[in-house]
């Protein structure tokens, strides 16, 4: 059946037709390979992915490769397509994925293993890479969770570990060269693309484990295979690629803007933060440059709207300036600009002032925990003074509702710290009514919204242990009985999701054949409250002999092999370690650019970036 029979049976067509305005259409007969690029969600998440519309520029950039977008169909179209044996295509060309060169898909979030999976048997894919031959694609993936793909790695050929705007159009070349050559074989190309940086593919290494199940240890089959492979990152983000045109969709999307990036990196180092110790480090870029690319993206989208994005934005050396420069032309248009990622140290009247989203909507800040004492210990950085200072100015400047984000079951949390979250909620509810100049006849609203720690990989707290779920609930429960001003809401999230996310962020190779089988069973969706089914998960652990405590709920010992340990991020583990250890005497470590605490990220090199070694090294 025809693809246009099936769009008038389905829910919202427009996430499968293709043919938006700003797509890239090429000549087949001028392209030597073909690049499928697969979001593992939907149409409406993926469109506002900014990776992939940077990735999605540079692949087509060059004039011999051809990439696509691919994103997983809605239950209701699934189940049509595999009615009528209709493969997963790509959205620009209408051919199946299967088709390709290289099938690529970006890894944002554990919850959507099973998506990848279920995309790859709906494209006719071999779902492991051992099943694969010569005519089949490449299968690629990249984004923030190949730090420890060890859980996916039977499904993956290739694994790119960092930044890709220059690592896929290097192994691009290498695949064009050797199919032109002749040289060409599966094997022979995994082998070759092993040696360049970035790249690890899984199934050149061994895993030998003890019997206790840890990780006894990871061995490259071959003496050519590296035994560490390092990410790759931008070095120059003012002379790295930017859109100057976006795909526009045909329906709302959920991040439906110009999203403009103004550095990457974080120059703070909270314990628990994967993000801010796998993007170092911090490289900025200027504010000409990022004025020239908002002025041409707004002239090409007509969007009205500009998001400036990075995981701190008040920590931009030059947000003064951008946002003046932005200013002389966004106002005249009625371009509002908005910031997603405030810190209430950083968040000042001017800054208020400047940023539409900011003057017309509520204001969100994350202190994380409820007690200086525990903010110490996972180096947030942020006293009380500067949330209540932030909150005044909000107030002050006509607002009433406020939500603060926080995380329970952090390391060497008692319940005195989480009764601290409730007292600090009170504390910003009080500050309403003692702030002159506050909305008069109105009352305030403060939202508490707590989510799970996760132990992460590449991150102090790496080693520590996520509380059990009788824990979790008991915290949970606590919080809520504490509750005491009609004028705060809590909101918290499922702790059974956090506990599957902590098994798939930390597990080894041996959760591959818990994710086939829970494919086997149909599960997809899993990032999704009305597909997630925690009893389905512990039936799938069960049925493959994977006990969920091993990988949550085990604190691992600081000398015990990690599944992730062929992988180098450019930080260190014994900077690490030491993180670690402050957080038990919580203890803080300043911010990159008051000074530097020997992470070991400057070996990555980077220009305009905030480490002061980088910085000496330049001058």
């Amino acid at each position: 059946m025809n693809i246009d029979n099936l769009l008038a049976k389905v829910s919202k067509p427009g996430r499968y037709t293709g043919g938006e305005y700003g797509q890239i259409i090429k000549d087949k007969k001028k392209i030597k390979m073909r690049f499928a690029f697969c979001f593992p969600d939907s149409y409406e998440i993926g469109m506002s992915n900014l990776g992939i519309r940077i990735l999605y520029g540079v692949l087509n950039s060059m004039d011999d490769v051809w990439c696509e977008r691919v994103y997983a169909p809605w239950e209701d179209m699934e189940e049509l397509m595999r009615e009528h044996n209709v493969p997963l295509w790509a959205h620009e060309s209408g051919d199946p994925i299967r088709d390709f060169d290289f099938v690529g898909f970006t890894l944002q979030y554990e919850m959507c293993y099973t998506n990848v999976l279920n995309m790859l048997d709906l494209g006719g894919i071999p779902l492991e890479s051992k099943d694969r031959g010569d005519s089949d694609p490449i299968v690629i993936g990249g984004g923030p969770c190949t730090y420890n793909s060890e859980p996916v790695a039977d499904f993956f050929d290739v694994i790119s570990l960092g930044e890709g705007e220059e690592a896929l159009p290097e192994i691009s070349r290498l695949y064009i060269s050797m199919k032109e050559s002749g040289a060409y074989t599966r094997e022979k190309f995994l082998r070759e693309a092993s040696h360049l940086d970035g790249f690890y593919v899984p199934s050149l290494y061994d895993i030998e484990y003890n019997e206790d199940n840890t990780v006894k240890a990871i061995t490259p089959k071959y003496p050519d295979v590296p035994a560490k492979i390092r990410k790759r990152i931008i070095k120059d983000l003012d002379k790295g690629f930017f859109p100057k045109k976006l795909v526009m969709p045909y329906i709302e999307t959920v991040q439906d803007r110009i999203m403009l990036e103004v550095y990457r990196g974080c120059i703070r180092g909270c314990r628990f933060c994967q993000a801010g110790m796998v993007y170092r480090p911090v490289r900025e870029k200027s504010p000409e440059v990022l004025n020239e690319c908002a002025k041409t993206l707004f002239k090409n989208t007509g969007y009205d709207e500009i998001s400036l994005s990075s995981l701190s934005i008040s920590d931009y050396s030059c947000l003064d300036t951008l946002t003046d420069s932005l200013l002389e032309w966004t106002d005249p248009n009625m371009v509002s600009l908005s910031l997603p990622s405030l810190r209430a140290d950083s968040f000042t009247e001017e800054l208020m002032a400047k940023i539409s989203t900011v003057r017309t909507g509520g204001l969100t800040f994350a202190p994380e925990a409820g007690t200086q004492r525990l903010r110490d210990a996972i180096n947030k950085n942020l006293d009380e003074e500067d949330l209540m200072k932030a909150c005044s100015v909000a107030f002050a400047a006509g607002k009433t509702q406020v939500k603060l984000y926080f995380m329970i079951g952090h390391p060497t949390e008692t319940y005195e710290d989480i009764a601290g979250i409730n007292t600090l909620a009170e504390k910003v509810v009080d500050l309403y009514y003692k702030t002159p100049g506050r909305p008069k006849g109105k009352s305030p609203k403060v939202t508490i919204s707590c989510a799970c720690f996760i132990p992460k990989p590449f991150t102090a707290f790496q080693w520590e242990k996520q509380d059990d779920m009788e824990t979790l609930a008991d915290k949970q429960k606590f919080l809520l009985s504490n509750l005491r001003d009609r004028k705060i809401k809590l909101n918290y999230h499922d702790a059974k999701v956090s506990r599957v996310e902590a098994v798939l962020a930390r597990g080894s190779r041996r959760l591959c054949a818990s994710l086939l089988e829970a494919h086997r069973r149909g599960m997809k969706f899993d990032s999704w409250d009305e597909y997630f089914d925690y009893d389905k998960w512990l039936e799938v652990f069960s049925a493959t002999g994977v006990d969920p405590a091993f990988y949550a709920n085990r604190a691992i010992p600081k000398d015990e092999v990690l599944p992730w340990d062929m992988i180098d991020i450019g930080v260190t583990k014994s900077f690490l370690l030491r993180e670690n250890e402050k957080a038990y005497r919580s203890e803080t470590t300043p911010n990159c650019r008051e000074k530097c605490a020997g992470c070991g990220a400057d070996s990555l090199g980077g220009e305009r970036a905030w480490c002061p070694r980088l910085q000496k090294r330049s001058e």
